[in-house]
């Protein structure tokens, strides 16, 4: 049971050699960290024996209460007679508040989650998408969120967090449709196959993106969402039951190997080749930018198989064993968890069975692919668009300047507001396009989809830049410094290009968006 102190008593612990403080509630002896702290000892001194959330706030980051200072924690304030939970607070708050009609989740900061968190009704959710709206966030503030800088900063995610995340369900949340006999672990929350729909994927990937972290997001299902889905709708039952489930497992990671050091959204001029000598293809070739091509078991590589253009390329499984395989790690911007890197293949014999679908039809199962990547991509950006506004909404409300908080300068409300905007406008767009892709038949997903995703993909990253400018320049020096309170918004500012280039680059998406919706609509009859 944990141990209670009123005020009166931590007010006797205030020296040097026995120092006390209450943060949120908590009663912390920091006696032996005083000569730790990073803005020495007087700092604390001054606040012993007394209330210091207020300064906590205004100077750290949350997670340093998860991490650090939960050995320091000797007790709470209370009269150890308080018997209502926060939970049963918070129910008893909803109930008594004539604003709230339905029901409320998270923290509630104005936009700071999708407008169907804060009482607003929607058409696509129901009960079983709120069980695992609560399951996911659960698992990523307690599991991932607090790691995050530690673990960009070692440019490595634990191999432990693949097993825990595998067991919760994440990975077979992630990759499309897959066959109930392949998944080795159920689906989080325990929602069932037959229940599970492309908006219970959206809450996932969109709840592990709060942690802020691209490179956190991109290492556990960066390649595994690109690399895998190929394999499931395409190839055969003994490419299937060879990578599957180990690779939704946690125990092997997988990547999609497509960009070339020549050419990236030129796919068609893919320039990798594999020779047919009989039994085997003879790869050879260089790929770049190879998102977990450090730490990836198996490769799924565009190669050239035929002639020159789209109807030459093919699809082949690669096994990081294969003589001839070497991977190195690339330095870049960001995302500097998610093992980017420069692949070369060298004379590796790979057996035809490898063959991932139909010779020379690879072209189709990437544009096929390109879809889900450039929506996922959409998710992703426009979840930490939402980010910068939650935590910029946070901090200028605790940050004092000219006598009074951000938040009351005008000018720092017309910057949340165009922020707001943009992710509320993005965010809509993305449910429409999810909820087509529950409607639609599955064939005329790729043709009648691909321009407006195309489209929205622009959308979702350029709104990501904005909003990541902005929140800079809110948080000041802070944005400028990696880790403490501008952790997030100095690391999704760094990393915006890897969202606003991979999977099709912003010229690219507007131009095709563009082409295709014109082609499309005049197959429909367009009058134009």
């Amino acid at each position: 049971m944990t141990k209670t102190f009123d005020i009166e008593e931590v007010s006797k612990h205030k020296i040097d050699t026995d120092c006390w403080i209450i943060i949120h509630g908590k009663v912390y002896d920091v006696t032996d960290f005083l000569q730790d702290h990073p803005g020495g000892k007087k700092v604390l001194l001054k606040a012993a024996g007394t209330d210091a959330s207020k300064q906590f706030d205004a100077f750290h980051n949350p997670s340093v209460l998860t991490k650090m200072a939960v050995k320091y924690e000797i007790g709470q304030i209370g009269t150890g007679n308080d018997s209502d939970s926060p939970e049963e607070d918070m129910v008893e708050e909803e109930a008594s508040n004539p604003l709230i009609v339905g029901e409320t989740f998270g923290d509630m900061v104005p936009f700071g989650d999708p407008m169907w968190y804060q009482d607003w009704y929607s058409p696509f959710y129901n009960d079983s998408h709120r069980k695992l709206r609560k399951f996911i966030r659960d698992f990523v503030e307690k599991e991932v969120m607090p790691f995050c800088h530690e673990w960009d900063e070692a440019k490595a995610i634990p191999n432990d967090l693949f097993i825990k995340t595998a067991k919760a369900g994440f990975q077979g949340a992630i990759v499309g449709h897959v066959e109930p006999n392949l998944l080795p672990y159920g689906l989080p929350a325990g929602i069932k196959p037959s229940e599970w729909d492309n908006f219970h994927a959206l809450i996932v990937t969109d709840e592990i993106a709060r942690c802020g972290s691209g490179g956190l997001l991109w290492a556990l299902c960066g390649g595994l969402a690109i690399g895998l889905p190929p394999v499931l709708h395409f190839g055969s039952q003994y490419l299937k039951d060879k990578v599957v489930k180990d690779c939704l497992a946690g125990t092997k990671m997988i990547c999609l190997a497509i960009t070339e050091p020549s050419g990236g959204s030129d796919v068609a001029n893919i320039q990798s080749d594999a020779k047919d000598m009989g039994d085997h293809y003879l790869l050879n070739g260089e790929k770049k930018w190879i998102t977990n091509g450090v730490f990836a078991d198996y490769f799924t590589v565009a190669c050239r198989t035929g002639g020159p253009g789209l109807g030459g390329i093919s699809f082949l499984l690669v096994e990081r064993s294969m003589p001839g395989v070497t991977a190195k790690q690339m330095k870049c911007s960001g995302v500097w968890a998610s093992g980017t890197a420069y692949v070369t293949f060298e004379d590796v014999k790979v057996p035809k069975e490898n063959l991932i679908g139909k010779e020379n039809k690879g072209f189709k199962y990437i544009m096929w692919n390109f879809n889900s990547e450039r929506l996922g991509i959409v998710i992703q950006a426009n979840r930490f668009a939402r980010v910068c506004v939650e935590e910029s909404i946070k901090y200028a409300n605790k940050r004092e300047t000219f006598g009074k908080k951000l938040i009351d300068h005008p000018v720092i409300r017309n910057k949340i507001a165009h922020m707001i905007r943009q992710v509320e406008s993005t965010h809509a767009w993305m449910e429409t396009l999810t909820y087509q892709t529950t409607k639609l038949p599955i064939h005329l997903l790729p043709l009648r989809l691909g321009g407006p995703i195309a489209l929205c993909k622009a959308q979702a990253t350029q709104t990501f830049e904005f909003c990541a400018r902005e929140a800079a320049q809110i948080f000041g020096g802070l944005s400028y410094t990696r880790g403490g309170q501008g952790e997030k918004i100095e690391r999704l500012y760094r990393e915006v290009r890897a969202y606003a280039i991979p999977g099709g680059s912003e010229e690219i998406m507007l131009d095709l968006g563009v082409r295709q919706s014109m082609k499309i609509g005049t197959f429909m009859g367009a009058k134009m």
